[in-house]
């Protein structure tokens, strides 16, 4: 597999892809010289320079994954790369140290009027009194967002005897109180409070405009704002205005609407620092982006699902880590239950028990699709495209869970009408277990090649077996037997080596005492 990378990228990225892949590194392409060259790429890795637009996708007819070394995707159609299958996989905490380090520094550059100072001693001046500025300790910051880069700022402005108040409706108020932080319950509480307010948000349609001219008349005269965040997110022409007639104190802006620029009113006024863009611009951060988007890249085209993918159900948060264990269990008890199934439906049932009910698992609902559909359709499934084919298919995913499993720490059934397929993870390995199919419980790992019975329970029916598999070379691994009452039917689930030919099913169902046999490849 080849993978482009048209933008410098850290030499330790590099190095991580060249191990299993072949890497084209191609400074500086035009956008006609990369749609000449895509096509020829399993892998992209860009950062903001390179626009992977709808045109870009649609010549790619290998692209399998795109990482971008940074956060932001907005030179990325997202949209486009997900119908055609396209992983896009981003570096979300790899500037995280540098940008929240930033934000703190440009707080302090305006409460103390560092660069204003700077620029008039380089002219020649000693204005010690004129440059008054403000301390922080005992002042409120108000953070608008508490995720990673937020946390961090959270942190340094309590070493630095801040109160930290902060807004983000998806963090709990245990969490807070455990950082030391105060919980908002409105962005208007925190314009109200704050002698500082931070933007740690995205920009989004929700977001954009988030700090207009209602927002900022809301604000302390004597307070400032810092965005470090996206620009779009403040209203520049309201922040100017507020600015010049002094309704806030002061701003420090790293980000705005419109990139680059060099021309704002904003930039004539002695209030405001201003930065181009450098919240991500550490060496440590740029090396930290280029080796995650390296590692994410590398993740996918090995056919797994990168940690940092944007439009994939990646687990998140607590446990994330072990859901992600049972995906490989799950996409092999789907494709065990279409092929066990003579009348699949349109409703696939995933019931959940025991301990992984209690997390995110969208992983595991979109891994089950994957192995129900893999031999419906002819489109290559991954974990972006599996949710759009299963429901151009009118494929319907029901998911239930408990928190109850009487005999395993966790639990995963798979049902279709009257057929049900239930799997678990067993010992420190966590190896995958199959431990019910066809209306018995079982035990056995499962195989890439099986073969599934249904017979009479009476001795011998497990010796005919292995005579018949024999006696057409077919070696068998492992096997389980389940049993109903005593004398009445049975059933058995056995690893082999090879798939078993039609002609070997056959000559069991016409066997005295063997009803059913099926070959089943996973």
């Amino acid at each position: 597999m080849r993978v482009l990378v048209p933008e410098r990228l850290a030499d330790p990225g590099i190095e991580l892809l060249e191990q299993d892949f072949e890497v084209d590194v191609l400074l500086d392409l035009s956008p006609e010289e990369l749609l000449q060259r895509i096509g020829d790429y399993d892998g992209l890795i860009i950062r903001s320079a390179t626009k992977v637009t709808a045109e870009v996708i649609e010549r790619a007819g290998n692209l399998k994954a795109i990482g971008r070394a940074g956060i932001g995707v907005d030179n990325i159609d997202i949209e486009v790369a997900t119908k055609r299958g396209i992983i896009v996989a981003n570096a979300p905490e790899s500037n995280t140290v540098a940008a929240a380090e930033h934000t703190l520094g440009l707080m302090l550059a305006v409460a103390r009027r560092i660069p204003a100072a700077d620029s008039s001693l380089r002219g020649g001046e000693w204005k010690r009194s004129a440059l008054k500025g403000v301390e922080v300790s005992g002042k409120t910051i108000g953070l608008v967002g508490l995720g990673h880069v937020g946390a961090i700022v959270a942190r340094g402005a309590l070493g630095m005897g801040m109160r930290v108040l902060a807004y983000d409706p998806y963090v709990s108020e245990d969490r807070m109180r455990s950082m030391n932080v105060e919980r908002a319950e409105s962005t208007d509480q925190v314009f109200e409070q704050a002698d500082f307010v931070s933007l740690h948000v995205p920009r989004t349609p929700q977001t954009m405009g988030l700090v207009n001219e209602d927002a900022l008349a809301k604000m302390k005269p004597t307070a400032y704002l810092i965005n470090v965040a996206r620009g779009g997110i403040v209203d520049e022409t309201a922040l100017y205005n507020a600015l010049k007639e002094g309704a806030i104190a002061g701003a420090a802006l790293d980000v705005f609407a419109e990139e680059p620029t060099t021309d704002s009113p904003i930039f004539t006024l002695p209030n405001v620092v201003v930065t181009p863009h450098l919240g991500a611009s550490t060496a440590e951060a740029q090396d930290r982006a280029g080796i995650t988007a390296a590692e994410q890249v590398a993740t996918a085209l090995r056919g797994a699902v990168p940690v940092h993918a944007i439009n994939a159900p990646v687990p998140v948060g607590e446990g994330a880590e072990f859901v992600a264990q049972f995906s490989g269990l799950c996409e092999s008890l789907g494709s065990l239950l279409y092929q066990l199934t003579d009348h699949a439906g349109d409703t696939l049932s995933i019931e959940y028990r025991g301990e992984v009910a209690g997390f995110d698992t969208r992983l595991l609902d979109v891994s089950a699709q994957k192995g129900l559909l893999a031999p419906m359709v002819f489109e290559p499934l991954n974990f972006v495209n599996t949710p759009a084919l299963a429901k151009e298919r009118g494929l319907k995913v029901e998911t239930s869970r408990t928190s109850e499993s009487a005999d395993y720490t966790s639990l995963v059934e798979l049902r279709m009408g009257e057929t049900a397929v239930s799997g678990t993870l067993f010992g420190p390995r966590m190896q995958p277990r199959l431990v019910e199919a066809m209306g018995f419980d079982f035990d056995v790992v499962p195989e890439k090649y099986m073969l599934f019975i249904r017979n009479e329970d009476r001795p011998g029916m497990i010796g005919k077996l292995g005579s018949i598999l024999g006696e057409h070379g077919i070696n068998i691994g492992n096997m389980a037997v389940g049993r109903g009452e005593p004398g009445s039917r049975a059933a058995m689930a056995v690893t082999v080596d090879e798939p078993v030919p039609e002609e070997v099913l056959n000559a069991l169902v016409e066997t005295p005492g063997f009803n059913e046999a099926r070959s089943v490849t996973l």
